[in-house]
C-alpha cells in the first residue's frame, strides 16, 4: 500500500514562504513520475509542478521562478519550496506520484495566502 503524506501547509501572507513536504510510504526511486498539484475551491485540479524519471521538471507558468520542487532520497521525500506567494496562489496542495502506470495521491494539504 503507497501512502503519499503531505505536510507544511498554512496560513502565511502575500510575499511570504512554505515549504511542503511529501514523504513516501516506500523507496522514492520506485516511481517513476514525481510532483505536486493544487485545487483552489470551485476549480479543477492543476499541475504546479514535477517530472519523470531521468527528465527535466516542469512547472506551470504561473509559479515558474517562484516555485522549486526537489527530492531528499535518502528520506524519501519530496518538496515544494513556495517564494513570493500571492492569493491566488490559495488551495489545497497534492503530492502526485506515479509508479508504472498506477497512479497515487496525498490526501493534501491547505495553503492560504492572506493579501
Amino acid at each position: 500500500q503507497v501512502q503519499l503524506v503531505e505536510s507544511g501547509g498554512g496560513p502565511v501572507q502575500a510575499g511570504g514562504s512554505l515549504r511542503l513536504s511529501c514523504a513516501t510510504s516506500g523507496s522514492i526511486f520506485s516511481f517513476n513520475f514525481m510532483g505536486w498539484y493544487r485545487q483552489a475551491p470551485g476549480k479543477q485540479r492543476d499541475f504546479v509542478a514535477g517530472g519523470f524519471s531521468g527528465e527535466s521538471t516542469n512547472y506551470a507558468d504561473s509559479v515558474k521562478g517562484r516555485f522549486t520542487i526537489s527530492r531528499d532520497n535518502g528520506r524519501n521525500t519530496v518538496y515544494l519550496q513556495m517564494n513570493s506567494l500571492k492569493p491566488e496562489d490559495t488551495a489545497v496542495y497534492y503530492c502526485r506520484a506515479l509508479r508504472g502506470g498506477t497512479g497515487y495521491w496525498g490526501q493534501g494539504t491547505q495553503v492560504t495566502v492572506s493579501s
